[in-house]
């Protein structure tokens, strides 16, 4: 059990930061290492900024859809200033867009972001929240049109990058098939800043560039991307959060009167739930990668296989197998969630992706597990998120094996994470209403 003072000093840093990574309207993942706008990271960072500045947090929302593109698409990365030697930036990307930007989406926790904060702040918010509603229902149909025209219920992403969860195991096999033949020699950033050892490999980075480089010789037409893309994979974690904002947005859009986005919303809903079976892996016994451009299904379980509860009700049998394997990770770690199967000789404790804690990813994980009712395997998520921030402080990530924390310092979301949900302060209060 953390010591209040403990509590009340973490309490402290975790404003600090997100304070200190304020640019303006947009708050910055970390100093250096990320020194723009990220889709998700921005968004989830709005529920830590809420939770001393409500206007600020609105503002957050705002400015990331404010960059949306003309065909409903919000970009991954808004490059809303220069940053000298960044890469990839926005000359590698080529977007043609003012501000620049990538070519690329993130999951879009947007949608359930907003409802938390109209459940979570006092007063009536209708007119600010309208108009995000109808932006953030043309990105879902975005994504029902750009990453799934055939209607099969699952949506693709044609970048690892677009999963958020960048650098899995689950992209070796279908990266093996994109050519990095014509990748030219480039500079990476991220290993001057960061300890090579907690980064992607060279080897991968190349394969992430031959990507942006289709995306960019084809102008990033979708529909070229869907046909023709080497990388073309439907993974649990996109898909399940794509699910998750879209009930929340079918909610919203029913409270604000808008029964026009509500009807859209709810039709885009049944196809994905539908669709989202097609991820049951009967020998991992989990949600794993399927790779579109072999019909292949990956048989290896990634911390992406309990988002499925997030994402919304779970058959009794299956709910019950993710809740027994968790016990089965537990037991192999000393902190959960790994992002990857303890064990697995692709495991690597503290390599980005690859197998490190991330605080956001037990949020949204113990989220599910409390609306299944099992607030105890919540209450461990919550509890082992708290002990490795005060183990590590605000880092990236964490290892699940040592508590080590890994990746960028002073980061938004997990001081986020840590005052919106793990704080035993925020804990309490919420206990007690």
């Amino acid at each position: 059990m953390i010591d209040a003072e403990t509590v009340a000093r973490l309490d402290t840093q975790a404003q600090q930061i997100l304070r200190a990574n304020d640019r303006g309207g947009y708050t910055v993942p970390t100093k250096g290492l990320y020194p723009f706008q990220w889709n998700w990271d921005s968004a989830l960072t709005t529920l830590g900024i809420a939770c001393f500045d409500a206007d600020r947090a609105w503002q957050e929302i705002e400015k990331l859809l404010s960059a949306q593109w003309d065909n409903g698409m919000v970009p991954h990365i808004v490059f809303w200033q220069h940053e000298e030697g960044y890469f990839p930036g926005p000359s590698e990307w080529q977007s043609e867009r003012t501000p620049p930007t990538s070519g690329i989406t993130q999951p879009p926790v947007a949608a359930t972001v907003v409802r938390q904060l109209t459940n979570f702040l006092p007063g009536d918010h209708r007119t600010r929240v309208t108009p995000m509603l109808r932006a953030l229902d043309r990105w879902h149909q975005w994504f029902a049109d750009a990453r799934d025209p055939d209607g099969i219920g699952v949506v693709a992403i044609m970048h690892p990058w677009e999963s958020g969860r960048d650098n899995l195991p689950d992209w070796d096999a279908p990266l093996a098939q994109v050519d990095t033949s014509n990748v030219r020699a480039f500079m990476r950033r991220d290993t001057q800043l960061v300890n090579a050892a907690e980064r992607p490999l060279n080897h991968d980075y190349d394969h992430y560039m031959a990507l942006v480089q289709f995306g960019r010789d084809c102008q990033w037409d979708v529909k070229t991307i869907a046909e023709k893309c080497p990388f073309w994979v439907a993974e649990p974690g996109m898909n399940a959060i794509l699910r998750r904002a879209e009930r929340d947005l079918v909610a919203l859009a029913l409270h604000f009167n808008l029964p026009d986005i509500a009807t859209r919303a709810n039709t885009r809903l049944a196809r994905l739930d539908h669709g989202f079976n097609q991820l049951w892996s009967d020998i991992a016994q989990g949600y794993t990668t399927l790779d579109l451009r072999k019909n292949k299904i990956e048989h290896r379980l990634s911390s992406g296989s309990w988002l499925s509860l997030y994402g919304g009700p779970e058959n009794d049998i299956r709910a019950k197998i993710h809740y027994s394997t968790l016990m089965e990770w537990r037991q192999k770690v000393r902190f959960t969630m790994p992002s990857f199967a303890p064990g697995d000789p692709a495991f690597d404790d503290i390599r980005y992706w690859r197998g490190p804690v991330w605080a956001m990813i037990n949020w949204m994980i113990a989220t599910g597990l409390a609306e299944h009712g099992r607030p105890d395997l919540a209450d461990q998520l919550a509890d082992d998120t708290a002990a490795l921030i005060e183990q590590s402080a605000f880092r990236e990530y964490f290892s699940p094996v040592t508590g080590k924390g890994g990746g960028g310092k002073d980061f938004s979301w997990t001081a986020a994470m840590w005052l919106y949900w793990a704080s035993p302060n925020t804990r309490q209060q919420t206990e007690t209403h």
